[in-house]
């Protein structure tokens, strides 16, 4: 069965096979969102071990390059199904002071093999530029992600600035990173913590179904 291949060769994170199988089932006619939802399954999956380490990052994101590239296939024929419309718009970004972008490069992987617009503002963001850019983008999320505990604070100060300027509900505010918890994202007020990057899509598509 091609989606059974598929699947195994998104989870062995096998991009050009992955390719190759999503254009036969696009020529067999499979439905895409099925198959991207089945898809969804696998990297909840691979989400699942990642977070009991019974597979690490590069792994991850062989999977989430993987499921991008077939994705991808069945990209054109669900928009024009769809009118070209998308699950929501994400502004995603390292905060100020921080450098690391793996776990924000799956993050964006995951969301865009799930239908989602996304604009990436890469590492070292200020507060400010995360609010411009989503209003810029006429955003839905703003997913700020921080791996040191001395750059959390930018993440507080992300909601800060929302509140200060009336736009609190504007967005939802996704927050995520090695150091940062439930009882952070609680304090600070954030819409949705994601403990990795994996389940992120899944959470946001989610909340944003609220």
């Amino acid at each position: 069965m091609l989606l059974k291949e598929l699947s195994d060769a998104v989870e062995s994170g096998d991009r050009d096979r992955s390719e190759i199988l999503a254009g036969k089932l696009m020529d067999e006619g499979a439905d895409p969102l099925q198959t991207i939802s089945s898809l969804t399954e696998v990297m909840g999956g691979i989400g699942e071990r990642f977070s009991r380490l019974e597979i690490f990052l590069p792994e991850m994101m062989q999977s989430g390059e993987a499921m991008a590239a077939a994705v991808a296939v069945f990209t054109p024929k669900l928009k024009k199904e769809e009118g070209g419309s998308s699950k929501g718009k994400v502004v995603l970004g390292t905060v100020k002071g921080d450098l690391h972008e793996i776990g924000k490069n799956i993050v964006k992987l995951m969301l865009e093999a799930n239908v989602f617009q996304v604009k990436d503002l890469g590492v070292d963001v200020d507060p400010l530029n995360f609010i411009k850019e989503a209003v810029a983008m006429d955003a839905d999320v703003i997913a700020a992600s921080s791996l040191m505990t001395t750059t959390m604070p930018h993440q507080k100060e992300i909601i800060e600035i929302l509140k200060d300027k009336g736009m609190r509900d504007k967005y939802k505010v996704v927050i995520g990173g090695a150091p940062t918890t439930q009882e952070w994202a609680d304090e600070i007020g954030a819409d949705l913590y994601c403990p990795d990057a994996g389940s992120a899509s899944q959470k946001i598509t989610e909340i944003l179904k609220k």
